[in-house]
């Protein structure tokens, strides 16, 4: 992370189950904004901006605008980096377990 701020805003970002489900739309591929509004027909569009406002600032979302079309991409780098910072250690270290298991179970013992 390149600062505090920055894994601040993208926690908060990922905080909210809604925004977590616009991210869930653009895995696949970019959307326009609005298809990704019409996917929340029980908030009104300046609330679905609004979520998507505070995921633009955690550098999640990435804006494009083609003509009158605003298209929204998935930026999962930021989100790497919480894995890398949080969890990538954890995880190497419970491979190295389960290939030492592995070796163990595998080793005859006479």
């Amino acid at each position: 992370m390149s600062s505090k701020d920055d894994s601040d805003l993208i926690f908060k970002a990922l905080a909210d189950g809604r925004r977590r489900r616009l991210l869930d739309l653009l895995k696949d591929a970019p959307q326009t904004t609005g298809v990704l509004c019409a996917a929340f027909p029980e908030l009104d569009r300046c609330t679905v901006m609004q979520h998507m406002r505070v995921l633009e600032a955690a550098d999640l979302i990435i804006v494009q605008r083609k003509g009158r079309e605003r298209w929204n991409h998935l930026n999962a780098l930021p989100i790497r980096k919480i894995h890398d910072r949080w969890i990538g250690h954890y995880a190497q270290n419970a491979v190295t377990l389960l290939d030492r298991l592995k070796t163990d179970l595998e080793t005859p013992h006479n």
